[in-house]
């Protein structure tokens, strides 16, 4: 029997940026699942640790001591009548992929967002990407549309379809809901 492994899902700070950039790298110069083209370096991840953590979240997963994948919230869109929805993004070393560590990620992003008061998350997926469909689906993630040829990587366009999923409880208030955050 494996050793269990020790799990702590956490806030990020400014010092797992270099591990956050590090992560994320060969999704951008390697893979279509993000539509970056430079990876940013640490600075430039500490940036995006520091604004996420402002208004949603940042969470990294840190296992036998070393990060080993984060998930993030943003706004969905500036629009005041966006606020109370969010994009979350995950993103795993690769050793972690099909061990639940995605999973858990989200379930504490999901978590937290909810309590801020955020009422839906949505994701988009570059097509293919079964993997990213099964965890979505897994997490309660329901599809809203694809859009065809959306993006331009590696020579192709790219298809990207959305899913959303509610966070808390529906509000059923007159007036608008609390601000989150």
């Amino acid at each position: 029997m494996p050793d269990p492994i020790d799990r702590l899902v956490r806030d990020a700070t400014a010092a797992d940026a270099a591990a956050c950039a590090a992560i994320y790298a060969p999704y951008v110069t390697g893979t279509t699942v993000t539509f970056e083209t430079e990876p940013p370096d640490a600075h430039e991840m500490a940036r995006r640790i520091a604004k996420a953590q402002a208004r949603h979240a940042f969470l990294v997963l840190e296992e036998d001591g070393e990060v080993g994948g984060y998930t993030y919230a943003g706004p969905f869109k500036e629009r005041a009548a966006y606020r109370w929805s969010c994009e979350v993004s995950v993103y795993l070393s690769p050793d972690r992929h099909g061990r639940g560590a995605g999973r858990l990620l989200y379930a504490a992003l999901l978590d937290r967002l909810a309590a801020r008061g955020y009422r839906m998350a949505a994701a988009g997926m570059t097509q293919p990407n079964e993997a990213s469909g099964r965890l979505h689906a897994a997490m309660g993630f329901e599809p809203v549309g694809t859009y065809r040829g959306i993006g331009w990587k590696f020579g192709a366009a790219r298809d990207v379809t959305w899913v959303q999923r509610a966070l808390g409880q529906p509000f059923a208030g007159p007036g608008d809901p609390p601000e989150p955050g």
